[in-house]
Formats: C-alpha cells, sequence, structure tokens
C-alpha cells in the first residue's frame, strides 16, 4: 500500500489543532515569548520578547503599563502560541507532515498582512502535504526549499501591496532572483545560499514561465496552463511549519493529481517530473479512498487539451498502483475514453448532479 492512515486519536489531535489554528486570527510570529516591563523617561511599557528565525532576540511594543485589557489580550495570544508551539512538534512526530521555520516565517506574515484571505492559493509540495495531513493519511515525510503562491483572479485586497517589500518584512534576507538572460522580468525570491528557501508566484496562462503582471501586488507572476483549471475552487486548510499553523487555501485534491500528472508531463526536469508523477499517484490512492467519485468529477470538468497528454500515463498509473486497483480502474476509464465520449459523459454527470 502507497499510504497508512493515522489512528482515530491523532487525527482528532491534528483537527483540534487545525480548527483553533482558523479561529486564531492574527498570529504572533516566532517563538511564542514572554512579557517584560522595561522603565524608562518616566514611563514604563509592556514589551513581548521573543526569537524570530533564524535565531534573532525581538522586542515588540505591546501596551503602556495599566492597559490591563491590551495586556491580557496580549497574554492569551501568548498563551495560544505556546500551546501551538508543543501540539505541532507532536504531530511531527506522530508522522504528519510539517514544514520548515523559515516556511512558518513567510506564512505567517502573508496570513498577517491578508495575502492568503484575499486569495493567494498555496500550490506545489506544501499543498501535498497539507492534503496528506488532512486526509489523516502517513506517508515518508515529503520535503521542499520551494513555497508556491498561485493567482487567478485580482486579489480582494483594500490596498495594492508590494508583494516583495511583505517578504522582506519577515526579517529574512529575500532577495529576487535574477533573469537567465538581460531584460528578463524577475519573478522568484529566494534566500541566499544554494538551498535558499524560493518564493515562486504563478498565476494562469497559455505559455509556460511567461511572465504575467499582478499590479495589486506590485510583482510579476510566472504562467502555467491550465491554472485556472487547478484553482477553481480551492479548499480551506492548514499548513503545519516550524512550531505554527498557518491558515490556508489550496487547490481541490482531485484537480491536483490531474494537473500534477499533466506537469509529470510537460515539465522539462527529469527529477520534478518523477516528483509530480509520485505526488499524483500517491494522493490518486489517498482521495480515490476517501472520495471515490471525486477523480472522475475533476476529469470530466479538466479541458481535454490537459488531459491528453497524461493518457500516455496510463501503463505507469496502472503499474504503480497495483495495491489499489480501484483508483487504478478510475484512470483506466477516464483515459480510455474519447474526447466525444468524455463530453457525452460530462452532461449525464451534470444532469445527475441537477
Amino acid at each position: 500500500m502507497l499510504f497508512r492512515r493515522h489512528q482515530p486519536a491523532f487525527q482528532t489531535q491534528y483537527a483540534e489543532v487545525r480548527e483553533r489554528a482558523r479561529a486564531a486570527g492574527r498570529l504572533l510570529p516566532g517563538t511564542p515569548g514572554s512579557l517584560a516591563l522595561r522603565a524608562g523617561t518616566g514611563h514604563s511599557y509592556w514589551y513581548r520578547v521573543y526569537y524570530f528565525p533564524p535565531g534573532k532576540q525581538r522586542e515588540d511594543l505591546v501596551c503602556k503599563d495599566g492597559d490591563e485589557v491590551a495586556l491580557r489580550t496580549m497574554r492569551e495570544r501568548i498563551e495560544f502560541s505556546d500551546w501551538m508551539a508543543q501540539q505541532v512538534p507532536t504531530l511531527r512526530k506522530l508522522g504528519f507532515q510539517v514544514a520548515d521555520k523559515l516556511t512558518a516565517r513567510v506564512l505567517v506574515e502573508l496570513h498577517n498582512t491578508g495575502a492568503l484571505q484575499a486569495g493567494l492559493v498555496l500550490v506545489g509540495t506544501l499543498a501535498y502535504m497539507a492534503w496528506l495531513n488532512e486526509f489523516g493519511v502517513a506517508v515518508v515525510a515529503a520535503r521542499t526549499m520551494d513555497i508556491d503562491l498561485a493567482r487567478s483572479d485580482r486579489l480582494a485586497l483594500g490596498a495594492p501591496m508590494s508583494f516583495l517589500d511583505t517578504l522582506k518584512s519577515t526579517g529574512l534576507p529575500f532577495s529576487a532572483v535574477p533573469g537567465l538572460t538581460p531584460g528578463d522580468l524577475t519573478t522568484s525570491m529566494k534566500l541566499p545560499g544554494v538551498e535558499g528557501l524560493r518564493v515562486d508566484l504563478l498565476t494562469p496562462g497559455v505559455v509556460l514561465g511567461a511572465p504575467v503582471s499582478i499590479p495589486e501586488l506590485s510583482w510579476v507572476a510566472q504562467a502555467v496552463p491550465h491554472y485556472d483549471y487547478l484553482l477553481a475552487d480551492p479548499a480551506e486548510a492548514v499548513v503545519l511549519a516550524g512550531w505554527q499553523c498557518i491558515p490556508v487555501r489550496i487547490p481541490q485534491a482531485a484537480r491536483f493529481v490531474w494537473h500534477k500528472l499533466y506537469s509529470s508531463v510537460k515539465r522539462r526536469e527529469v527529477a520534478k517530473r518523477a516528483k509530480d508523477f509520485q505526488q499524483a499517484t500517491l494522493l490518486a490512492a489517498v482521495v480515490n479512498d476517501s472520495e471515490p467519485v471525486a477523480l472522475h468529477r475533476a476529469c470530466d470538468a479538466a479541458p481535454e487539451a490537459m488531459i491528453a497528454p497524461v493518457r500516455q500515463l496510463l501503463p505507469r498509473l496502472k503499474a504503480e498502483l497495483v495495491q489499489h486497483p480501484e483508483a487504478a480502474a478510475v484512470f483506466e476509464s477516464c483515459l480510455s475514453v474519447k474526447p466525444q465520449a468524455k463530453r457525452t459523459r460530462t452532461r449525464h454527470s451534470a444532469a445527475r448532479r441537477k
């Protein structure tokens, strides 16, 4: 079998963490920290003292001494952060997917600025990790040094924001990745070092990698074919990272499977093609085990131009899913259907749903 289920008690523990994180509002960056009273110039002020990745101590002003409401509110936020900082490492030990502290720092900043709530969708390996946790399955831990964010429609921001300035406000030394040739538009940001964390902004487009202006973020995204399909009706989820749990939106799991299979055919890099195929196959087995009709419906909704290249993968899919014959049968059904028959089935499926 490609996966195993977490014990029900572990899934309940994750669900509690998930729900409390989604109701928490703004998240405290860094470690939970503690409160310290500083006196000077005739007045006393309360500060939150904490550590910020990568290990720098910081102090943020909380309130003037005597403001009991503000002080009590911060105490409650620190208590919540401290509780979360105990829960997430425990979930990691139990086999849940947990990203690193630098990823947490970036996602917390995007959450607190409202960019994630405004329509940014988390895609790529982090979305895959989130779905594994959502479905309550345990597999070999995934690793990534990329944060892939996608925007379909214009973000619902109250005012334009600078994507670059937002990442720099994390306190991490992000810099724009230069293009391969002079005049290339920059679409990525990265931390120093060969394995430095990279942040990419993606958007629907016809030509893979073509630059697309995102005016509300003062940035440029990379076009990805059929991303309008992938980003339709994203799901609410969370990402476990460092000692944080950050609310995000991710693509529907079944659509994620089909687009990953498409990417595994179209990507140029052999390693990334293999990773896309592995993630798609494993998640397909999980999705079909949990929601038997989801893969069929997602295939019906997919454009034929996206499904056609995937047909060549059918023998590999059947071989990889030999321990999951029901999922293999879904791919046999979907990828053996001619385009005209697929359109007819789509109409019949829509009629049944009505």
